[in-house]
């Protein structure tokens, strides 16, 4: 996993000018109030000061003690110590996956702090948001799921992806980890749930090789499942029906990097745990060089 970060940021370097990894410049916030509270990208929970507060509709939308950035890390660590205190003796896999909510919930919150703790911690937390604990994750991603993250194609898309890529709020993306869930981690075919792969590996990208997270993209390309059990499960978020193979897989393939290469041209995709098929059919079809791999 380190090489495979540390070869993409590598290629990335070499393909353009410049290395979006640094801090972004400052930037214009359009929204106030409890927006602003609720957008993980700009929500800074109590470390709002007085001045930000009044400038953007906060005060009295937060308690009035103005907390540190500082403090807040030291908050979230405090409670997952306690958290770690509190499960001893209890299953690894109910450990692993209690471990993974209370990350996952302060990445709903607030990507700054989460991308922060991530970095000071990376070695303690990269099994928590990667593998083996990811594979918990995408076994039970359904039941798990409160709100979205990254983007999602499916074969009821067909001929819409081009402008479904400009859903994509960010003007620049980087870096895109694309999964079909058909080989999850030798767990098999997952469907829709194998989302928590990109997800992952674009979080180790960020803390372990120093992606921008405002240009990375997640994708899960839904194509079907071939796994009755999720079929028949009444929470499952994905397509009901059978995965699809041949030419109609290898179609929606076509037009999904199709969209995402006229868009973002120098973006690199690494495709993973994808149907063993070959991608330079892609290529070939597209006439363009490609940056992709699949691992």
């Amino acid at each position: 996993m380190w090489k495979l970060a540390r070869h993409a940021a590598s290629n990335l370097r070499r393909s353009r000018r410049f290395f979006s990894a640094g801090i972004p410049g400052p930037c214009i916030v359009h929204k106030r109030g409890a927006d602003i509270l609720h957008d993980p990208w700009y929500n800074k929970d109590t470390g709002f000061p007085l001045t930000e507060r009044d400038r953007l509709g906060l005060r009295g939308l937060l308690p009035p003690r103005v907390v540190s950035f500082e403090n807040q890390h030291d908050r979230f660590m405090e409670s997952y110590r306690s958290l770690e205190k509190n499960t001893q003796g209890q299953p690894d896999s109910v450990v692993s996956l209690a471990k993974w909510r209370i990350l996952n919930r302060l990445h709903d919150r607030n990507e700054t702090l989460y991308y922060h703790v991530l970095i000071d911690n990376i070695k303690d937390f990269a099994p928590i948001i990667y593998t083996p604990t990811v594979g918990l994750v995408c076994q039970n991603y359904s039941g798990l799921f409160r709100r979205p993250r990254g983007m999602y194609f499916s074969a009821k898309d067909k001929g819409e992806m081009m402008s479904m890529i400009y859903n994509w709020p960010a003007q620049q993306v980087d870096m895109i980890v694309l999964t079909d869930g058909s080989r999850i981690l030798g767990l098999g075919d997952l469907g829709v749930q194998g989302i928590g792969i990109p997800i992952g590996k674009l979080d180790i990208y960020v803390a372990a090789a120093g992606f921008n997270p405002q240009r990375i993209l997640p994708v899960m390309l839904d194509v079907g499942t071939n796994n009755q059990k999720l079929l028949e499960d009444p929470l499952y978020l994905g397509l009901r029906q059978p995965r699809l193979e041949g030419e109609e897989y290898l179609s929606i393939v076509d037009e999904f990097m199709e969209a995402v290469f006229r868009r973002w041209p120098k973006a690199i995709v690494q495709v993973c745990f994808f149907q063993r098929i070959s991608l330079l059919h892609t290529c070939v079809v597209l006439e363009a060089p490609l940056s992709h791999w699949s691992d």
